[in-house]
């Protein structure tokens, strides 16, 4: 699959059976601070320590923006999706997975995706996990990185009235996201996730 794949053509697909339109990524989720973080602040700065053993600041970094895969908007309701491929799924993430409170808002099954990510036996190298500083500046920093921020994109948006963010990983759906029959599979994940 070429690169950008399977996110556009998930994030298209998606967007199209919703009925949603893109918007831009919410500025509380680039860089949040801890009045952007709400009622989750102690439980982020508790997951942040466990994956670096370092204190979270209370404000992140410039350095530290980010954007997820899209912004879906649907009438006035908008509601993260985040399309997960293998570099998501690893030791670090099943931590900040297992942190989620009982009931956390999320449109994916936790369960699975804890056991995807314990599963996976070695962390891709190379960029996929170089020290990402100031954050997460030791080795797997970026895997680190990458589990924090997906967090974040879980446990802030219900904070801020947005629906509960939708994940789907790429092993779910590449086997018939290119087919004549994807739209009818996608209406199914949807319908069983939302």
């Amino acid at each position: 699959m070429a690169r950008g794949e399977p996110q556009a053509t998930v994030t298209a697909l998606v967007a199209r059976i919703l009925g949603a339109e893109f918007v831009e990524t919410p500025v509380w989720l680039m860089r949040p601070v801890e009045a952007d973080c709400g009622g989750r602040w102690a439980l982020v700065c508790a997951i942040y320590n466990e994956l670096t053993g370092l204190v979270l600041p209370d404000g992140m970094p410039p350095r530290e923006r980010r954007q997820v895969d899209a912004v879906l908007q649907v009438d006035e309701q908008s509601r993260i999706l985040e399309v997960d491929e293998t570099q998501h799924f690893n030791r670090y993430r099943a931590l900040t997975l297992r942190h989620y409170p009982e009931g956390a808002r999320v449109a994916f099954p936790i369960e699975r995706w804890i056991e995807r990510s314990e599963k996976k036996l070695r962390l891709e190298g190379g960029g996929f996990g170089k020290p990402k500083p100031p954050l997460f500046p030791a080795e797997h920093g970026r895997h680190m990185q990458r589990a924090f921020r997906d967090m974040l994109a879980d446990l802030l948006p219900p904070e801020h009235g947005f629906a509960p963010t939708l994940r789907i990983a790429d092993f779910e759906v590449t086997d018939w996201l290119h087919g004549a029959g994807a739209e009818g599979r996608m209406r199914q994940l949807l319908s069983e996730r939302l």
